[in-house]
C-alpha cells in the first residue's frame, strides 16, 4: 500500500502530465491532496479521471479524501477465497507476525478500548484469528483479487483499522443489504472500500455487528472486499 508521503509521480497509473501538472500547483506528495477539490484539480491539463481515481483510493487506503472526489471507474473484478501469492510489484503491505491484540493494546485508551470491541466482533463473526497487515490494519479471512486491467494482490475479506483520526473499516460494502444497514449504521463516512466511523459512540454497535456478519456470510464473491494493499 502506499501511504501519504509518496510522491505522486511515483505513484503507477499516474502520467508524467499529470504529476507535472500537480507540481506546478506545489502538489508533490498524496497526502498533500488531501481535502483538495477534485473538481478544481481536474481542470489542470493533463490530470484526467483515471489520474483521479487512482489518487482518491490511495488516499481513501489512508483514511483520507479528495473533496467531491471523482466516481469510481467501472471495473470488473474477481475475488477469490484464499491468498495465492501472485500479486502487482508496487504493493508493499503485507500480512505481518504481529499479535493484533498487543498491537491494539499500545494505542490511546480511546482507540485501545474501541479496537478490543472490534477485535472481539470481527473475531466472533468470522471465528478467524485476526492478522495484522502492514503497521495499522486487522484482517480476517483471506481473498485473492484480480481487476479487469490484470492488476492483483492479496489482501483480508473483512477487516478494521483503528486510526488516531477514525475507525476504518474495510469489506462491508457491496452486498446485498449492506446500503440498508449502513443507512442504519450511524454518522460514518463512506468511501472507497472502506467506511469511517470517527467513534464508535457515533454509531449503533449492533447495527455494526450485523453489517459484518452480512459481508462474511456473502463471501468473497458476492461483492466489495478488503482493502486493496
Amino acid at each position: 500500500m502506499s501511504d501519504l508521503g509518496t510522491l505522486i509521480g511515483d505513484l503507477p497509473g499516474i502520467g508524467r502530465p499529470a504529476a507535472r501538472a500537480l507540481a506546478e500547483q506545489g502538489l508533490h506528495t498524496v497526502g498533500q491532496l488531501a481535502d483538495r477539490d477534485w473538481s478544481q484539480l481536474a481542470e489542470l491539463h493533463g490530470v484526467g479521471p483515471a489520474a483521479g481515481c487512482r489518487l482518491q483510493a490511495v488516499l481513501a487506503e489512508n483514511g483520507a479524501t479528495l473533496q467531491n472526489p471523482p466516481a469510481p471507474r467501472e471495473r470488473r473484478e474477481v475475488v477469490t477465497r484464499g491468498a495465492t501469492g501472485t500479486q502487482a510489484k508496487d504493493i508493499r503491505t503485507h500480512a505481518t507476525a504481529v499479535d493484533p491484540a498487543e498491537y491494539v493494546a499500545g494505542l490511546d485508551p480511546r482507540r485501545s478500548r474501541e479496537g478490543a470491541v472490534l477485535l472481539e466482533m470481527f473475531g466472533e463473526v468470522s471465528g478467524e484469528q485476526a492478522t495484522m497487515w502492514g503497521p495499522s490494519m486487522i484482517g480476517y479471512g483471506e481473498v485473492h483479487y484480480r481487476y479487469a486491467t490484470g492488476r492483483e494482490g492479496d489482501t483480508f475479506q473483512i477487516g478494521f483499522s483503528p486510526r488516531k483520526a477514525d475507525l476504518a473499516l474495510y469489506g462491508i460494502q457491496g452486498f446485498p443489504r449492506s446500503e440498508e444497514l449502513l443507512d442504519r449504521l450511524g454518522k460514518h463516512r463512506r468511501g472507497v472500500g472502506c467506511v469511517w466511523v470517527r467513534k464508535l459512540e457515533d454509531i449503533d454497535v449492533e447495527v455494526l455487528r450485523e453489517l459484518v456478519a452480512h459481508a462474511w456470510e456473502s463471501g468473497p464473491d458476492g461483492g466489495s472486499q478488503g482493502a486493496e494493499v
